[in-house]
Order: C-alpha cells, then sequence, then structure tokens
C-alpha cells in the first residue's frame, strides 16, 4: 500500500481521487459505518470549484446544489427587506467561475465518494485508527479491532480531534473566536419560502437564520445563543428555539434530520509533516464556519499534497518535494484563519475576499520566475483560464500533468504560446493549475523539472 488516508470526509474523498487518477495505490479508511451525513460545509467557493473540475466530479457538484439565496431580514414576524449574501464578482475568461455554490456537505462526499469509486478507490468504513507508527521505511497505522495497516505513507484528514495528530504530538495553537454556543442543524419545516436566507436576529446578535439547502428538501438552521446558554441538541430544543425568534410555531419544525452544537474557535497545527505522515483538512486547520473558507481549505490541502505523493511515489521526484507541502498549506491556512475570524466579526464582507482565486505561492521554493521583465502573472499564482488556438487551458490543465505554455519540450504536454492575459514568456503549470516556472526562454526548466517530476508526468 502507497498511502493510507484517514478519513472519508470532502479531503480524504479528494485526496483519494487525486491519488486514483495517478495510479497511487491508497485506501481511505473511515471510523463510521457511512459518510457523515450533515450539511455543515455548504459553500463551495470558485477556486474549489475550479479544482472539482479538474478532478472531474463539477457538473455532478453543480447538479447536487445550486446557488446561494439573497439574505431575508425578519422583525417582529414581518420581512424588513432582504439582501445580496455575497458581493458580486464578474466573470470573465481568465476566472469562469465566481459565484459560490451551495451544496450540502453530505451531498458533496456523495459526489466525491462515487468518483473515487468509479477511479477504482474505495474507502473501508468502521475502522477507528487508535494510533501509528513510522520508520524509515514506512508507516503503520493501527485499529480499534486489533489490527493494523502497513503503507509507504499516511494522511491524517480525521477532523479537528485528530487522532493521528494527537499520536504524533504535533501541538495545535488557536483561540476562541466567539464566546457564545452556536447551533447548526438539518430540518425539515413549513411557512418559510425557498427563495430566500431567512435571518431572525437579536439586538444582542442573538438568533437564528434559516437556509434552504440547495437540491434538498432541508433548511440549515444556525443559530447564536445568549452567552452561559448551552444548546439542546434535540427536535424539541430546536422547536423551542425556532419558537423564541420567529414567527412560526414549534410545530412546524416538523424533523429533525441531524444536529451539532459547537463554540466557533481557530486552530493551527504546529506541523503539516512529520516524517512520512501528513495532516490535512481540520487535522491541520480549524475555522469558524463563517465565509466557508474550512471545507475549501481542506480540499486545497489534498489537491496540493495529491500531485507531490504521485511525483514522488510514481515519477521519480526527489523526497524533498514533500516538504513543500508544509511550506505551502501552512502559510496558506495561517491567513485562511485570519479572514474566517474577520468574517465571523463582521469585519470583511463574503466576496472577493472569500471566493480564494487570489491565493498562491509565490514565496514558495517551486516558484522559481527566471524572466527579466516579469508581467503581472507571476511564478506561484493561479494560472488563468483562457484559450490559445481554440483549445481552452482549463481543458488542456485537466487531469494529473504539467502543461507548458509557449515552447515544445518532449515529455511535457505543450501549447505554442500563453494567452495575452499572461503577459510574455514560456510558463510551466503545476498540475494544481499554479504557475510553476516561468522564463523568457526554455533556459533552466529542465533543471526545475528534475526537481519535481514533471517530464516525466506527461
Amino acid at each position: 500500500m502507497d498511502v493510507v488516508i484517514v478519513g472519508a470526509g470532502p479531503t480524504g474523498l479528494a485526496l483519494g481521487i487525486d491519488l486514483a487518477r495517478r495510479g497511487v495505490e491508497a485506501l481511505v479508511v473511515e471510523r463510521d459505518e457511512e459518510l457523515f451525513p450533515g450539511s455543515r460545509g455548504k459553500g463551495i467557493q470558485p477556486r474549489t470549484q475550479e479544482v472539482f473540475d479538474d478532478l472531474g466530479v463539477l457538473a455532478a457538484v453543480r447538479a447536487a446544489g445550486g446557488p446561494y439565496p439573497d439574505r431575508m431580514i425578519w422583525k417582529d414576524g414581518e420581512r424588513t427587506g432582504g439582501q445580496p449574501m455575497f458581493e458580486r464578482i464578474p466573470a470573465d475568461e481568465g476566472t469562469p467561475y465566481t459565484e459560490p455554490l451551495m451544496v450540502a456537505q453530505w451531498r458533496t462526499q456523495e459526489v466525491l465518494y462515487a468518483r473515487l469509486v468509479e477511479l477504482g478507490g474505495r474507502v473501508a468504513f468502521g475502522h477507528e485508527v487508535t494510533g501509528l507508527e513510522q520508520d524509515t521505511d514506512g508507516v503503520t497505522v493501527r485499529f480499534a479491532d486489533g489490527t493494523a495497516l502497513r503503507a509507504g505513507y499516511a494522511v491524517a484528514a480525521d477532523g479537528g480531534r485528530s487522532v493521528i495528530r494527537r499520536a504524533l504530538g504535533v501541538g495545535m495553537a488557536g483561540e476562541q473566536v466567539d464566546p457564545a454556543s452556536f447551533l447548526v442543524a438539518d430540518v425539515r419545516l413549513t411557512g418559510l419560502d425557498r427563495d430566500h436566507w431567512h435571518m431572525f436576529w437579536e439586538a444582542e446578535d442573538t438568533g437564528l437564520a434559516l437556509c434552504p439547502l440547495a437540491g434538498t428538501d432541508d433548511f440549515q438552521l444556525q443559530a447564536r445563543l445568549p452567552e452561559g446558554t448551552a444548546a439542546e441538541l434535540s427536535l424539541d430544543g430546536v422547536r423551542g428555539l425556532v419558537a423564541t425568534y420567529t414567527h412560526l410555531a414549534a410545530d412546524q419544525v416538523t424533523e429533525l434530520r441531524w444536529i451539532s452544537g459547537f463554540r466557533p474557535r481557530t486552530g493551527l497545527a504546529d506541523r503539516f509533516r512529520v516524517g512520512r505522515v501528513f495532516l490535512a483538512g481540520d487535522a491541520a486547520h480549524v475555522h469558524s464556519p463563517a465565509g466557508g473558507q474550512g471545507l475549501n481549505t481542506s480540499v486545497q490541502d489534498a489537491y496540493n499534497l495529491g500531485w507531490k505523493l504521485g511525483a514522488v511515489l510514481r515519477n521519480g521526484a526527489p523526497r524533498a518535494l514533500l516538504d513543500t507541502y508544509e511550506e505551502e498549506r501552512r502559510a496558506v491556512a495561517a491567513d485562511m484563519l485570519g479572514l474566517s475570524t474577520a468574517v465571523h466579526h463582521g469585519e470583511v464582507r463574503r466576496g472577493k475576499a472569500t471566493v480564494q482565486l487570489g491565493l498562491g505561492y509565490r514565496e514558495s521554493s517551486l516558484s522559481v520566475d527566471a524572466r527579466t521583465a516579469p508581467a503581472a502573472l507571476r511564478a506561484g499564482d493561479r494560472a488563468p483560464d483562457g484559450s490559445v488556438d481554440g483549445v481552452r487551458l482549463f481543458d488542456a490543465y485537466r487531469g494529473p500533468h504539467w502543461t507548458l505554455l509557449g515552447a515544445s519540450v518532449p515529455g511535457v504536454r505543450s501549447l505554442p504560446s500563453a494567452p495575452p492575459s499572461y503577459g510574455p514568456g514560456v510558463f510551466l503549470i503545476r498540475p494544481d493549475g499554479y504557475v510553476g516556472w516561468a522564463g523568457d526562454t526554455t533556459e533552466g526548466l529542465r533543471a526545475y523539472a528534475e526537481g519535481t517530476g514533471a517530464f516525466t508526468a506527461a
């Protein structure tokens, strides 16, 4: 076994898909007997839509959800007016996806799971990990039933209370974002239209919101309770909240399908890699749910790690390439933690700041720009969409390979030029859609490729 992935959430499933399409033997192991049943992470940001496009699941994800509705503010049983949830961002050739999608997390996971199985991957449900040991040759993962599994590498995608992170002794520093208790639940109810995200807030910033979950018959209930109040995680508790804060009667809540209580906090693991073990998703960083950054950052952890593991295990890249996972993703996670906290406190508006299209790796050791006069697009930046000789770039990039723009080199997929939006030069695009190397000519390109496995991945 090449890789064992602990946790079948969006992070683990996305990583399993990426490894499966690279011919890497990987197994996802999950403590529970089934996929997560709730809606918790329901926002799919535009950058993650680009990732899902590459992984071959965007059409299915779109079919499973829909756009975000506008907010409707209620006061004393009356509508006081609506407002958009997000700052609108116009699409263009380079950024075809600019609007977040609403997809209940359980539906996203169903789509990812189906794609993983389609590619020959699998999830072993009912396998609770209790610990692991590693040596110079691999990792031994141990399970509650006394069995063990040996693999070359292990990835902890097992959530904020990660057993793997604790077994490694990796600390997680963070802070409380809000002293109040919060509750999130999936409910069925009557008496509200499904065209708006209904807001019922009190002067003390307590109250609740009821959002129709696209692609389902459910509403997601989100509540902020008065400080010192504990959430009652039951149908009666939810009915009491709805009757207290809205004009609806308690019995108009007809069903409770899933519920969870929490206090918003942040957390950032001290390390994202210990030897042959990597931390990803909530095991590496924990966010406030405000702004929809957590699931998206987690999926992009998987997207960053997948091609690097594939390059080392299948394309002969040096193992040092794996060091760049922590180098690149821990810095991004730290930035996203600050952003989600600012959104929670109302300091940043949802929109351009939260769609994650501007994230990049300019400071990474993998980002090499050898041009004498670089234009606006630099090594480390997200590679925009566009077209060259009638070929759409996102179509050319799709798949587990590198792409060269502006030159032709044996061993790598090439297009004769870059679109004008890229500026002059030669550009080597990483498998995860970022500019890895840029130059005026191909001088120095082969040396860069040898360190990343680029030319053997075509």
